[in-house]
């Protein structure tokens, strides 16, 4: 049994959307000019109060999994899926570099174990688990992500896998996580609860 713990700058317990103001921070390689991208945002009505390089294109690193639970989301939401909905473990899934769960190949993790684990521990084997679950393959569910993306007006992001390992080609926007951050606490009230989590025994 493993106790998980993170602290509040840690895995995805970024609660900052349930505040008033909103604020986030892009990093890119340190020998960039003007290497940061940063926005401050009303979280209810969506006013920027403050940006710098907002709509400069950075990696988004584990920001990306925001994404794959707003897609597993809607599939709690459509019934499509279920907390206590186990998923199976792919041998591609297991493989995946640190951070992770420690999944075996061919066990299973519930869906909401798997929403834990991404939040708290920022799990990369648990955000492909729920890529394959729901398109059958992470590239496949990249370009889900990337679809959503556009739908949600966010015209700078480009997503090519579900946890957010470096890949040159996975890019988005300070703006663009903004208008991610306001979608997910305003569709998803039931679910926004979860980035309050602090610890969870797995």
């Amino acid at each position: 049994m493993l106790r998980i713990r993170t602290g509040a700058r840690d895995g995805l317990r970024w609660g900052l959307f349930g505040f008033v103001a909103a604020f986030l921070t892009l990093t890119n390689d340190a020998t960039q000019a003007a290497p940061y991208a940063d926005i401050v945002v009303d979280a209810n009505s969506g006013a920027i109060l403050h940006a710098t390089n907002p709509d400069a294109r950075r990696h988004p690193a584990s920001l990306t999994k925001i994404m794959t639970l707003y897609l597993l989301f809607e599939q709690l939401e459509a019934g499509k899926l279920k907390l206590d909905s186990a998923l199976k473990v792919s041998s591609e899934a297991a493989g995946q570099a640190p951070t992770k769960l420690g999944l075996k190949p061919g066990s299973t993790l519930v869906v909401e174990d798997a929403i834990k684990g991404m939040v708290t521990r920022s799990a990369n084997d648990a955000a492909v688990v729920v890529a394959e679950a729901i398109a059958g393959s992470e590239s496949d569910f990249a370009k889900l992500m990337t679809r959503k993306a556009q739908a949600l007006g966010m015209t700078g992001t480009v997503y090519k896998n579900a946890s957010g390992l470096p890949d040159d080609d996975q890019v988005t926007t300070a703006r663009d996580q903004s208008v991610l951050g306001r979608a997910i606490q305003e569709r998803f009230p039931r679910h926004y609860k979860y980035f309050s989590i602090r610890s969870f025994t797995f």
